[in-house]
């Protein structure tokens, strides 16, 4: 039995209430997310002395994400990400022979869906029930620049095998572009200091290849012989250069829910993180650009607290014809899910 609370917690500078939801399986794992950006505020795995192991960063309280502190250097902790995941190359996309001016993130592309992407808005309450919570967002045409008016619903799901999902649907009504995706950054030692001992493995045996600014070329390499090869577990500490930080894009050799695309444990707690994903990509990212701030708990981060496994359709495959389509359509329906599987080592 999936117990779920809501609590009224804050409200938004728009006038807008904003609630944190509490999702809890018998053994005790415990989810927070709040309609403010759709963001997961912890994802609390309960050990076997009681204690608990939070294994996301972030903040305590709601309206910690839209402080100016944090917004001044943003890297957008638990968020969901939408128009369009990572970058697109000139902040112009075409459609159907037209195109489109897109509100610019800096080094020449849009990043993460614009200057106000689907993480700083306010979704709005559906239901919450089922050991599910499911948040709306209407995205006006226009908006950063994308053509079409795009429904977009997210489904945060508990089950009792330790599973916390998330689920996308949209609809739109006229042709856009689409790529959502989630940007938990993880930390399985509770949070606390740098994950160098932390190891990763990406099911895939290429890479996308960036440009200086970080986007995709359409290029796809081999990882094997390059600082890239997460195709079995690499110790985050020991990687080539690791100062250079790790922000790429792996296309899965095998795609599906049912397969294992990303993987994950550390040397100071026991608990193993599994992604389960629909979707074709997980993008690695070790925070190697985040800001130094005050988090949960009086915790520090700073740069490397955390790795990001963000699950999407390969970065800027909308200027790339030889990558796949991410254009919707009216009448179509977009859809993706991805588990996040907590088991003990």
């Amino acid at each position: 039995m999936i117990e779920i609370t809501e609590q009224l917690a804050a409200q938004h500078p728009n006038r807008k209430s904003v609630y944190v939801f509490t999702l809890k399986n018998s053994a005790g794992t415990e989810v927070k997310v709040t309609n403010y950006g759709a963001i997961i505020m912890s994802i609390k795995i309960r050990k076997s002395d009681g204690s608990f192991n939070d294994v996301v960063l972030g903040f305590d309280e709601p309206q910690q994400y839209w402080s100016d502190a944090y917004l001044k250097n943003y890297p957008y902790y638990g968020a969901a990400i939408g128009r369009y995941a990572n970058r697109i190359k000139g902040s112009a996309i075409t459609i159907e022979g037209k195109e489109y001016a897109l509100q610019g993130s800096g080094s020449g592309c849009q990043l993460h869906g614009g200057v106000e992407g689907f993480d700083k808005k306010v979704w709005d309450k559906i239901t919450v029930n089922n050991g599910q919570v499911v948040l709306q967002y209407v995205s006006p045409d226009g908006e950063e620049g994308f053509p079409g008016n795009l429904t977009v619903q997210i489904i945060f799901s508990l089950n009792e095998a330790n599973e916390f999902s998330y689920e996308y649907k949209a609809t739109t009504d006229a042709p856009t572009a689409v790529n959502l995706t989630h940007h938990s950054y993880f930390n399985l030692n509770n949070g606390k200091g740098r994950i160098d001992m932390h190891h990763l493995k990406v099911h895939a045996s290429h890479y996308l290849e960036q440009d200086g600014n970080y986007c995709t070329t359409g290029r796809v390499l081999p990882v094997k012989g390059t600082r890239n090869d997460f195709s079995a577990y690499q110790e985050t500490g020991n990687i080539e250069h690791p100062e250079k930080g790790i922000d790429i894009s792996f296309p899965l050799d095998k795609r599906g829910i049912e397969q294992v695309a990303a993987e994950a444990w550390c040397d100071e707690e026991d608990v193993k993180l599994e992604v389960y994903t629909t979707e074709p990509v997980v993008h690695l990212y070790n925070s190697y650009g985040s800001p130094d701030i005050t988090g949960k708990n009086g915790q520090p981060y700073t740069a490397f607290s955390a790795f990001c496994f963000e699950t999407q359709v390969h970065p800027n495959a909308i200027t790339i014809p030889s990558f796949p389509n991410t254009v919707l359509k009216p009448g179509e329906e977009y859809y993706t899910k991805t588990i996040y599987k907590f088991t003990n080592l």
